[in-house]
């Protein structure tokens, strides 16, 4: 039998009320506050709280503070990436980000959802709603705009520019510029 936090990361209906869940995302939020309220020339203290708060990161990661996580340990960054102040990323399935990428300030991105009836999403023994998930990718050498929203099951491909304030609902190929709500490309990014 599978356990919650196994049903969660395979995208399954999953009690976020689970006691492994609960201990990791309570440990994200003392990691995150002591990020958040660290230096920020304090390099070595920020580098050391990422170890232990994200899954993986290559080298040259720079994340400004304030950063918001739900679990963190499902974040996977590649090297050279900048992410700017004020982005939430809900960690419950991974989000993969690549080389050379830049998030913007106030992205949010999303890998969990609720079922739209309501009899589907209350959990019975639990004040959390049951959830689903799935994952982010977002590609080498992709800018996410400030105030973007990623949603679940979202790929952005390589090359590709996201503007300001869009809303990603459904995945955006490669090398093209993309905007709006919803997300829609405007021209080949060539």
């Amino acid at each position: 039998m599978k356990t919650e936090k196994e049903k969660m990361l395979a995208g399954e209906s999953y009690d976020c009320g689970d006691t492994e869940l609960i201990n990791r995302w309570h440990k994200a939020k003392q990691l995150q506050k002591e990020y958040n309220d660290t230096p920020s020339d304090d390099i070595e203290k920020l580098s050391s709280l990422l170890d232990d708060l994200i899954g993986s990161r290559g080298e040259n990661v720079w994340i400004s503070a304030p950063f918001f996580v739900d679990y963190g340990e499902n974040i996977h960054i590649g090297r050279n990436v900048e992410i700017n102040m004020n982005c939430v990323f809900l960690d419950c399935n991974t989000i993969t980000i690549g080389d050379y990428s830049g998030i913007g300030p106030g992205v949010h991105i999303y890998t969990v959802f609720h079922h739209t009836a309501p009899q589907e999403r209350l959990g019975e023994n639990s004040s959390f709603w049951k959830s689903l998930t799935k994952p982010v990718n977002i590609g080498k050498n992709v800018w996410i705009g400030g105030g973007s929203i990623i949603l679940p099951g979202v790929t952005i491909g390589d090359g590709t520019t996201i503007g300001a304030g869009s809303v990603v609902t459904k995945s955006i190929p490669a090398n093209c510029i993309a905007v709006g709500n919803p997300c829609k490309v405007i021209k080949d990014n060539l």
